[in-house]
């Protein structure tokens, strides 16, 4: 397979990531309503040129890969519009504003041929592949339910900034951070049948929420606890995964997070204490790099990628329904 080539439709800052993260593959061209983003990002690129309207991008034929980075409201026009151009995508998470926007971007993929990979690079955090590793091992034994926390504190002008704007963002803080921690939960318990929980807004004056707290439940049972929250103040994540004979713990994602760790707790035959075991992984979040190298793969094999477009459809419509709900019952924030 040839390398592919790319284009960045949004040069702010995960597009700047994305673009550190490409390995081999040529940057031509790069996008963004502020032109001058686009220039500064093209310019780090020998032969990459900038342009303000993203469809000049799109459209290009020597452009394979095209990378979708901008604000929640464009992720799905601009993923549908590639892919009826015939090039492979990288959209961020969450891929849209809601599960219903998806539909058409999904129908269209399919009938393109092409591989659409959803950014969900937690799943490519070294903790969460050794964890992953571990959990297909059968070690921990049946799965009983997950536990998780995800939180930052915003900033100054928080309220006023994108994200606060539900035209644009399409929600709040369960559809930012939290869309993380569902499809997370759903790669180790499969797909939740039932779907409680409520949305609020306790501190930031904006109309979108800024908690977001989900009780998930297989049809076998199993649940998933989840709290996402920027009014967490001290940047926190947390994911445990209980089994009948263990428990994973990922704590940390780097950076303010903190350093990334992975806990395995082994239930020992005469309970008390478990037998544990911590790995480290201090230094840069390599799960970029990690996450893009197995699209290529997908892309060469025409296999699934780890984060597929019907991975975000889902985790949509659990969202979605948690702001029915919240809606039905009068909640603040959605």
């Amino acid at each position: 397979m040839k390398t592919p080539r790319l284009a960045i439709i949004g040069c702010g800052l995960i597009g700047n990531k994305r673009a550190k993260a490409r390995g081999e593959c040529a940057l031509l061209v790069c996008s963004d309503s502020n032109l001058s983003r686009a220039e500064q990002l093209a310019s780090q690129h020998p032969g990459c040129t900038a342009v303000r309207d993203w469809r000049t991008a799109v459209e290009r034929s020597d452009v394979d890969l095209v990378i979708v980075a901008t604000t929640n409201d464009a992720l799905a026009p601009i993923t549908q519009a590639a892919v009826k151009s015939g090039k492979h995508v990288l959209v961020e998470k969450p891929a849209a504003r809601n599960a219903q926007e998806l539909v058409p971007v999904m129908e269209a993929a399919a009938a393109a041929g092409v591989v659409v990979k959803v950014g969900f690079n937690h799943r490519f955090h070294p903790g969460f592949l050794k964890a992953r590793e571990i959990f297909d091992s059968g070690a921990l034994g049946p799965l009983l339910y997950i536990r998780a926390r995800y939180g930052h504190g915003g900033r100054i002008g928080y309220d006023r900034e994108w994200r606060a704007d539900p035209e644009i963002a399409g929600g709040g803080e369960m559809l930012d951070q939290g869309v993380h921690l569902i499809d997370l939960a759903r790669w180790f318990a499969g797909d939740f049948t039932e779907v409680a929980g409520h949305v609020s807004t306790f501190f930031w004056k904006m109309p979108v929420e800024d908690n977001g707290f989900a009780l998930l439940r297989t049809s076998a049972g199993q649940t998933a606890l989840l709290h996402a929250s920027c009014t967490e103040w001290k940047n926190l994540f947390c994911f445990e995964i209980f089994g009948r004979d263990g428990k994973l713990m990922i704590e940390g994602l780097g950076g303010s997070y903190g350093v990334e760790r992975l806990h395995h707790y082994r239930m020992l035959p005469e309970m008390g204490p478990p037998e544990t075991t911590i790995w480290e992984y201090p230094g840069e979040d390599r799960s970029w790099q990690a996450e893009f190298a197995d699209l290529l793969h997908s892309i060469e094999t025409r296999t699934k990628p780890s984060g597929t477009i019907a991975d975000a459809h889902a985790a949509l419509e659990i969202v979605g329904r948690l702001y029915k709900q919240a809606h039905s019952h009068g909640d603040s924030g959605r």
